[in-house]
């Protein structure tokens, strides 16, 4: 879901980025007609079986493309299960995943995967690991057959665990270069303090500890089909997709110990303030935040559409005011970023040096603006409108309705949140926003982030506290 909203946010601003630089923009004409009525949104018809394992399996069937999609979805395997000092573990286990089984090497996965019309991948979420396949209809069982040989016979190979290291090793290297990637870091760890969640980056010693032997360990531990979910969407008969789950996944059993729950993510945090040196440095990366709300709280698609509001999109505030108004950086956000048990809020953008302290000043400017009076009815339906409309063309496609399902269930949201989302959007209230502003994006509350070159900005900082100058 959120995924489907940025990338649409982005589209977006691309857009209008491009026409600013050619030059003014077209007025529009005048007396445009009115929008239309909103239809009434397609819902979902789910099958839904629990095998005697407890694997659940839901389905479902589309017309359309002769085409299958899988995703299975393992909750309580993701970064939120990694050890202290093991920062991003959970990302290369996944990435490893479909790079050898007991039967095939990495190159035999693939190809099997082509000649039924489809590929196979995995990733890592905080909550979870999700692995994914898609083939054509009349491939659907031998394409369940492979994904069940990946998820439960994955062999690590010595070759394939070497190759990933020294890659996630050369990605850290470039990541370590980029400002946002320690101005991200450094907010994760004010944010959580020491929950699993502030553990998402790996380091050089995190990727370097990584064995083989550990990687069969942590599947052994992660993956249990009792607390697994397998997602069939496309041109397949729910009974139909039952019996292949059954062939493939029935008789998949794991004894032994699993990781413990998640605890629970902290709900305030005391501010910091953290300033990270970087010589030369000719903008600053300013990130704001602090601890949130998890998914399944009651006020999260009110947040949801607050901090769209506020920071998700081109014409959202802070956007239009650090942008378009001030001229002080290529674009600026905020937002909620919600977990299983926990969640935050973020907000950023980079400016040049000489307005380091201005740019902040108009964050806190645009949250005081919003717990302080109700959003007009015309932007907040614009943004209703804005949020529904990036739902709707994420979930479009049927592997995209495989996947925000399975998202929804790793963090814990049912299966008719799919269809009861843009709904429950539509009826947040501007007084529900406005509540949402007070409770959460409060300047005293939040901790500052900033990457840049303290000779440069030192004195702009002054204002907002003492900052821990790091490097």
């Amino acid at each position: 879901m959120k995924n489907a909203i940025s990338l649409l946010a982005l589209s977006v601003s691309l857009a209008v980025s491009g026409a600013t630089f050619a030059g003014p923009a077209a007025p529009l004409p005048k007396d445009l007609p009115p929008f239309g009525e909103d239809k009434p949104l397609p819902v979902a018809q789910i099958e839904k079986r629990v095998l005697g394992n407890g694997l659940e399996v839901w389905v479902v069937p589309r017309d359309g493309m002769p085409h299958v999609d899988y995703v299975l979805a393992v909750r309580n395997a993701g970064f939120a299960a990694d050890p202290a000092g093991a920062n991003g573990f959970a990302s290369l286990f996944a990435g490893l995943l479909t790079e050898g089984t007991a039967k095939r090497d990495s190159r035999a996965i693939a190809e099997t995967a082509q000649g039924y019309g489809g590929s196979v991948g995995a990733g890592a979420s905080n909550d979870g690991v999700t692995v994914y396949a898609d083939a054509l209809a009349s491939h659907a069982a031998p394409m369940l057959e492979l994904l069940a040989e990946i998820v439960r016979s994955p062999s690590f190979p010595e070759n394939e665990v070497r190759l990933a290291q020294a890659n996630a090793l050369q990605a850290l290297k470039a990541n370590e270069a980029q400002p946002s990637f320690k101005a991200n870091r450094a907010l994760l760890a004010a944010t959580y303090g020491d929950h699993p969640y502030a553990r998402t980056q790996p380091t050089e010693a995190s990727i370097g500890a990584v064995t083989p032997d550990l990687l069969r360990q942590a599947h052994g531990l992660r993956f249990h089909p009792d607390r697994a979910l397998l997602v069939v969407t496309g041109r397949i008969d729910a009974q139909e997709a039952f019996r292949l789950a059954e062939a493939a996944f029935g008789d998949w059993t794991v004894a032994g110990a699993e990781p413990p729950e998640t605890p629970a993510a902290r709900r305030t945090a005391q501010p910091s303030r953290v300033l990270i040196q970087r010589d030369g440095s000719v903008q600053s990366t300013l990130r704001i935040g602090r601890p949130a709300i998890a998914a399944t709280d009651p006020d999260y698609v009110p947040a949801v559409l607050t901090g769209t509001v506020l920071g998700g999109g081109f014409s959202s505030r802070v956007n239009q005011n650090l942008r378009e108004d001030k001229g002080y950086t290529y674009g600026a956000s905020a937002g909620f970023a919600p977990s299983r048990v926990g969640g935050r809020i973020q907000a950023g953008a980079d400016v040049r040096n000489e307005v380091t302290g201005a740019g902040l000043e108009e964050f806190f400017k645009e949250f005081t603006r919003l717990a302080a009076e109700p959003v007009p009815e015309e932007e907040l339906t614009d943004t209703k409108r804005y949020v529904a409309g990036g739902y709707l063309i994420g979930n479009q496609m049927q592997g995209s309705v495989a996947a925000t399902l399975a998202s929804n269930w790793l963090v814990g949201l049912p299966s008719d949140y799919l269809a009861n989302y843009v709904p429950r959007i539509r009826e947040v209230s501007a007084e529900q926003v406005q509540a949402i502003a007070k409770e959460y994006f409060d300047p005293k509350d939040q901790s500052i982030i900033v990457v840049g070159d303290a000779a440069t900005i030192a004195g702009q900082l002054e204002p907002y506290g003492e900052f821990d100058v790091q490097r």
